[in-house]
């Protein structure tokens, strides 16, 4: 008898390890109660879609679980088709900071990049 074997699937969103660090700094000042942060795409913006990152304080049954060094990261179920492949990176300079998205998937944004289209 043949043994089957489950490929674990990769997540659906890869974070940096700056992205990594920023989910700790997050976690680090959680107010009391949170369990992680959860990435979600809301419709907002004149594309569509834009990129949401809060806190959570409880796990949704369809929630993309992934577990970081600093904490647990969430994809929000409804999101997660939007954002298979994508790659999510934390950025600072002199004048931003915020977490910077590449998504495959998108097949356009707005032009000061607040939101995207599918």
């Amino acid at each position: 008898m043949s043994e089957t074997k489950i490929r674990q699937r990769p997540a659906a969103v890869t974070l940096t390890p700056t992205a990594e660090q920023r989910v700790a700094d997050l976690m680090a000042q959680a107010p009391e109660g949170a369990i992680g942060v959860r990435l979600s795409t809301p419709r907002r913006g004149c594309s569509g879609l834009a990129y949401s990152v809060d806190y959570v304080t409880q796990e949704q049954a369809f929630d993309e679980k992934i577990e970081t060094p600093g904490g647990v990261f969430y994809i929000d179920g409804a999101s997660v088709l939007y954002l298979i492949g994508s790659t999510m990176d934390w950025q600072e300079d002199d004048f931003t900071a915020g977490f910077v998205f590449q998504n495959p998937n998108a097949k356009g944004a707005c032009g000061c990049g607040e939101s995207f289209t599918v």
